[in-house]
């Protein structure tokens, strides 16, 4: 969440941020705030003065009682015994703004960097790279294909068809099991999914990051930790006996290792990777575009995170990109990279770029990979803090993280960008993952 030194430091600079995200009634929000701290600190001062009083009033008994002015000691603990009385009801009143500013914080978004573009939703985001031709912002992609050997004669099919036809995964025995949204992968499919998901971490552990095999469940401390509680869209599954959610991402139990931890600079940056299953309701999804494995209810996926001082953490995001954008080229995938604007960044995000992927069937672009630094909003949430080497004077760090990669749509493209006439081709950098070079 936003600190309050933020916001009563540089106001007009939160407001202008929060309308970039088109938060509505951002000025109004930020008064509200203001105004229960002001509450709180004026609680606080009152509670402060009448401490001290009744320590003076304490102090004053013992004398009384030693030159035997009994009486007036007595009416001095009485005193002291009524400070104490308004002290409760001073400390319940702080408490309750405390209360009341923690939930209005947790409402209000993070403020995206300068450079986040204008815009309300996804059409206002800009291409700000792409491997198909030279990038002007206004990407299109034609009839090319990554694959020469697809055929342009006979239209390719989608990821569903080769799917069933190659016997690689049954989405009507998930409907069986469990319901939509939750296929179940078979023979060469499986392998691929397993081949994905150690190529991925093999690759994090080159560059460096250290991996972690988290719970996929966390208590309600974690998903507020990371912003995914309160739930506003209901995206979470909830197991209420207990009070445990599914992880809708490895970067909630991953980041929540660091939460009221006070880390050292001279460890900074912290890299951490996972492989998990990750679980979403997709609430309101429907239609075509959450046909096959466009859009699943649980799915494999790996997340890098990383832990940064305020200094260095541009720099960790413009390498976390480059990971990102390595595998894709190594998976030799048509991607192309788009720079969110204000109005379809996640309520978490000082800036966000997202990593698609061309579905040559689909004739659609789909995204496999959200890039984001937090700034201090997590920190702040999580009492993540880093001690600096200069003074040893506590600052909150930096929190960053990105998908490297989600698997589903992946594994569209791959089967769909790469048919050929004897069978599914594995890009070269996967085959000694996968153990075969062809699904025929």
């Amino acid at each position: 969440m936003l600190t309050l030194k933020l916001i009563n430091e540089e106001t007009e600079r939160v407001i202008r941020g929060l309308e970039k995200k088109h938060f509505q009634g951002a000025a109004e929000a930020i008064a509200a705030v203001q105004a229960t701290d002001k509450k709180r600190r004026e609680a606080q001062q009152q509670l402060d003065n009448l401490l001290a009083e009744s320590k003076k009033k304490a102090a004053e008994i013992g004398a009384l009682m030693k030159q035997g002015l009994r009486d007036q000691a007595e009416q001095a603990k009485a005193a002291v015994a009524d400070l104490k009385e308004k002290a409760k009801d001073l400390e319940a009143a702080m408490d309750a703004a405390q209360h009341q500013l923690t939930e209005q914080l947790c409402q209000i978004p993070n403020i995206p960097y300068d450079e986040v573009p204008e815009g309300i939703a996804a059409e206002d985001n800009v291409v700000v790279k792409s491997n198909l031709k030279e990038c002007d912002g206004t990407d299109t992609v034609g009839n090319w294909t990554v694959n020469p050997q697809l055929s342009t004669d006979v239209a390719p099919l989608p990821h569903w068809e080769l799917a069933k036809k190659y016997n690689l995964i049954d989405f009507d025995l998930g409907v069986k099991i469990t319901g939509a949204g939750f296929p179940v992968y078979i023979g060469k499919g499986a392998q691929l999914q397993r081949a994905l998901i150690n190529f991925f971490l093999a690759e994090a552990n080159k560059a460096g990051y250290t991996e972690i095999m988290p719970p996929t469940v966390v208590n309600a401390a974690s998903g507020y930790g990371t912003g995914q509680l309160p739930d506003k869209e209901g995206q979470m599954y909830h197991a209420e006996v207990d009070d445990f959610y599914l992880i809708p991402t490895a970067e909630v139990p991953v980041t929540n290792i660091y939460r009221d931890v006070i880390l050292d600079e001279r460890d900074l940056p912290i890299k951490n990777c996972a492989y998990t299953q990750c679980f979403r309701r997709e609430a309101g999804s429907y239609g075509k575009d959450v046909r096959g494995l466009n859009r699943l209810h649980e799915f494999s996926k790996i997340e890098i995170v990383r832990i940064d001082t305020p200094e260095h953490s541009r720099e960790s995001h413009k390498e976390m990109l480059a990971h990102v954008e390595g595998l894709l080229q190594k998976l030799e995938l048509p991607y192309r990279i788009l720079r969110l604007c204000g109005g379809d960044q996640s309520f978490t995000s000082a800036i966000c770029y997202d990593f698609e992927v061309y579905s040559e069937a689909q004739k659609r672009w789909l995204e496999v990979s959200s890039v984001s630094n937090f700034d201090t909003y997590q920190a702040n949430r999580l009492k993540c803090r880093y001690r600096r080497a200069a003074d040893k004077k506590t600052e909150l760090c930096h929190t960053l993280n990105g998908s490297a990669l989600a698997l589903p749509r992946i594994v569209a493209a791959l089967l769909e960008n790469n048919q050929t006439e004897a069978g599914i081709r594995i890009p070269a950098a996967l085959q000694p993952y996968t153990g075969f070079a062809l699904i025929d």
